[in-house]
């Protein structure tokens, strides 16, 4: 069964609404016209926040894969062709060889933690519904028993598009903005951003060079400010 938000039944109910508040044509093109293009406009709202809703939910079951080392579920998640590019490793081309990164990554086991939150997120769908973008802030909790404590932050700046009948993601990019020792935490320098795999190259170079706490770097932004305009 398909799960409704409450957000689309509002816009539901609002266009419901609106349609009965209408007066009976009476020939009048101009009146039928007008009730047309507002109907039109409330398919397009309720599209774009079922869009939305889809979008949010894809991107958390990621993490929610990431957490437990579900590294062929999270590989589904990705289009045919989708990117993904993390800290300074590489941009990887293709879901065969974004599978094979995850695969790349270590198992979870006993006595392991790797906690993975997403947060913040400010969504962007395209007017054609296909296409949507999306920022959103990480943080991870990683431990080994006795040897490892680190906790971490970042941004990512994804892509998404309606493939096959379902939302995936064509673009996963993600931004390190700290990894520190948790007993330490932003007391003492971080640790770089992650480089290469020794035995996974990527398809392409890193997209842009920069660096951790304590450095500061500011993702771009993939929208204007929304009520300024400014893209500064």
């Amino acid at each position: 069964m398909k799960h409704i938000h409450g957000s689309t039944l509002v816009i539901a109910a609002l266009g419901l609404g609106l349609a009965a508040c209408q007066p009976v044509p009476s020939g009048d093109n101009g009146d039928v016209a007008a009730l047309k293009e507002e109907v039109a406009g409330l398919k397009d709202r309720l599209h774009k926040t079922e869009a939305y809703i889809e979008i949010a939910n894809l991107q958390r079951a990621y993490g929610y894969y990431t957490d437990k080392a579900l590294w062929d579920q999270a590989a589904d998640l990705f289009s045919r062709d989708a990117t993904l590019e993390i800290s300074g490793r590489g941009v990887f081309v293709g879901n065969d060889h974004i599978r094979k990164y995850f695969k790349a990554l270590p198992g979870l086991e006993h006595g392991t933690v790797f906690l993975h939150f997403q947060l913040q997120p400010v969504i962007h769908v395209s007017d054609d519904g296909r296409t949507a973008s999306g920022r959103w802030r990480a943080t991870a909790q990683i431990g080994k028993l006795g040897t490892e404590s680190r906790i971490g932050e970042g941004i990512y700046e994804n892509e998404y598009v309606y493939e096959d009948g379902a939302w995936k993601i064509s673009k996963l990019h993600y931004y390190t903005n700290y990894l520190v020792n948790y007993d330490d935490a932003w007391s003492k320098p971080g640790e770089p951003i992650l480089g290469p795999f020794e035995n996974l190259p990527p398809d392409q170079p890193p997209s842009g060079d920069y660096k951790a706490y304590p450095d500061i770097s500011i993702p771009p932004f993939h929208y204007a400010n929304p009520v300024t305009g400014r893209t500064e």
